[in-house]
């Protein structure tokens, strides 16, 4: 099993870099993740990030990016619900991308 290390402790991730024990998830690490694709987070990018923990927390499972889209669109309206801006938060892909700064598994129906 890969791990990463953060604030001195290893961190199991699975091959795809997404938290194994979900429980290992923390605000900084999101940041950590995050600078490690060059990005810095935003308050946007913590909206759908709160939003995907929720969800999950809720539903058991992260959402593939159709029903990411559809979801934000009920709860922030059709200008944040749309994946032109989700691509512009999330420029690898809405659902992989803020499900792993989440520490989410990977979405279904993600390849």
């Amino acid at each position: 099993m890969a791990s990463i290390e953060f604030d001195g402790k290893q961190i199991e991730v699975d091959e795809d870099g997404y938290l194994t024990n979900l429980d290992d998830w923390s605000e900084g690490l999101a940041k950590h993740l995050a600078e490690g694709d060059d990005q810095e987070l935003t308050d946007a990018h913590w909206e759908v990030i709160n939003f995907l923990r929720n969800y999950y927390q809720q539903y058991q499972i992260a959402p593939m990016i159709k029903i990411l889209v559809k979801e934000i669109a009920k709860v922030m309206g059709p200008d944040k619900g749309n994946t032109k801006y989700l691509y512009q938060l999330f420029p690898d892909g809405p659902a992989k991308q803020a499900c792993r700064y989440a520490g989410l598994p990977k979405p279904t129906g993600c390849v």
